[in-house]
């Protein structure tokens, strides 16, 4: 295992060179960059030609690319070029936020997508089934955006139940108590986001599982629906699901967009859409780069967890 981990990082290192520079040339090839995004109109050229130079985007695009890329090696992302602030140390702050986000709402989602598509496989035709999988198609239907501003109109804004924005509450004290209030609904609309697509991987596997002679044979021998269900399809069940953990893993770099945009949560994903608005390729490069590494991490911990779940897979 130790031997197939070190050669997949290695296989690794060469693909992240390349999304990068590809995403590099890509925004280079943008029709305007970060210093045209904060001119104005009362700058004179040479003003704007100053500005350029301090940054260094009047020099060739390969060679802004190596300078970055030799900053990335010394671990520095550089400075963003709308507020001059360390990247670094701005994703340091935010990426901590964007797990707390994200984690529970994806441990939530995966547990009540085990239970429901499991039950549902079962009940493979029945009432329980049809409202479960009914359930699935309409959440796979209904946007998110559209989601979570019912959420704050009814929830936040009506009711008064959660704050709608932010992660604290300006003027009180910054307690956990107050921080529990303020993910409740980000959290929420994650979660029912990520629950319909993973149920319906789980019940699609199980159903497939239960046709399989080994349950046949198990239930000859007398052996209970729940302990076959249990001890075995479960373990076949969630080989699939491993593929999608590791799909998922870099919503914990770059956050859930659109959520966090809603609520004002200060994470990683507002830290992104804002830098994509005013061109600042600083910030996009290196969300986007640790993007990159995260989906290669996620596919080498998908492989690993179908050798530990499933022994019989072998890698060389």
């Amino acid at each position: 295992m130790l031997h197939y981990t070190v050669k997949r990082i290695l296989q690794a290192i060469p693909l992240i060179f390349l999304i990068s520079l590809i995403s590099f040339l890509l925004m280079q090839a943008a029709p305007y960059d970060a210093v045209d995004a904060i001119t104005t109109p009362d700058m004179t050229p040479e003003h704007v030609e100053s500005l350029k130079e301090k940054y260094g985007l009047d020099k060739p695009v390969f060679v802004q690319y190596f300078y970055w890329l030799k900053g990335v090696a010394k671990g520095e992302f550089g400075y963003s070029l709308v507020n001059n602030s360390d990247v670094a140390s701005e994703l340091a702050e935010r990426i901590p936020n964007t797990f707390m986000l994200v984690l529970p709402a994806f441990v939530l989602a995966l547990t009540l997508a085990l239970v429901l598509g499991l039950w549902s496989g079962v009940k493979k035709g029945k009432l329980t089934d049809k409202v479960i999988d009914g359930y699935a198609a309409v959440g796979i239907a209904v946007p998110t955006f559209w989601l979570a501003l019912l959420l704050v109109y009814f929830l936040g804004f009506r009711l008064g139940w959660f704050p709608i924005l932010g992660m604290r509450t300006i003027g009180e004290e910054e307690t956990f108590v107050n921080l529990l209030h303020h993910l409740v609904l980000p959290v929420t609309v994650l979660t029912l986001s990520l629950t319909p697509e993973l149920i319906r991987y789980v019940r699609s596997s199980t159903i497939g599982q239960l046709n399989e002679d080994y349950v046949m044979v198990q239930m000859a021998y007398g052996e209970s629906r729940l302990n076959i269900l249990y001890k075995h399809v479960l373990r076949n069940v969630l080989l699939p699901i491993v593929t999608l953990i590791g799909m998922y893993l870099p919503l914990l770099v770059t956050g859930a967009f659109v959520t966090e945009t809603i609520f004002s949560w200060p994470g990683v994903g507002t830290y992104f859409i804002t830098a994509i608005r005013s061109f600042d390729y600083p910030v996009v490069m290196a969300v986007l780069l640790l993007s990159s590494v995260f989906v290669i991490v996620g596919n080498l911990l998908a492989d690993l967890l179908y050798m530990i779940i499933d022994p019989r897979i072998k890698r060389s």
